[in-house]
């Protein structure tokens, strides 16, 4: 069955309130999800770390597709200029480049399937979340926007992992 366009931005509403108020009621900063937030609202997604060169390299290479509250999170040693391709890539991807603080320094929507064009994410990138192409337009996720996620350095997180919603 097929949504028509009212249906599926109604659907990710839904996704997206029921998971603002999953991370509201669980307070928590796990591992394995992000939180966003910003002038839009907040979401939550459910990640995989990418977090050695290995897992890096492979990042979501071969996959057919992902669930829309999924994504993968990117984490490198230290801020450095990045640039990522869709090298055997199967699915299209809005890739989120944020700085050391957690802030969404450029977003790249919808990457698409299998192209080795370089897509920059600039310089003083630490991290790379990526989601399902199109999330971030029906979010209304920006840059400016913040993710919060353990693996951040929390003295320096623009949203901390113990601080409130």
């Amino acid at each position: 069955m097929r949504l028509s366009s009212f249906g599926r931005n109604v659907g990710v509403s839904l996704w997206v309130w029921a998971a603002t108020s999953i991370a509201a009621a669980a307070g928590d900063c796990s591992p394995t999800h992000v939180d966003l937030r910003g002038d839009w609202g907040v979401a939550r997604f459910t990640v995989e770390l990418a977090q050695t060169p290995a897992d890096r390299a492979r990042g979501l290479m071969h996959r057919e597709d992902m669930a829309a509250s999924h994504g993968m999170l990117f984490l490198f040693e230290a801020p450095q200029n990045v640039s990522f391709w869709m090298k055997d890539t199967l699915i299209a991807l809005d890739m989120l480049f944020l700085r050391a603080d957690g802030t969404v320094a450029t977003i790249h929507e919808n990457a698409q399937p299998l192209d080795l064009t370089p897509i920059p994410g600039g310089s003083d990138i630490l991290a790379v979340l990526e989601v399902n192409g199109g999330m971030t337009d029906r979010l209304g996720i920006t840059t400016g926007s913040v993710l919060r996620h353990p693996a951040l350095d929390q003295t320096r997180a623009a949203w901390p992992c113990d601080a409130p919603e």
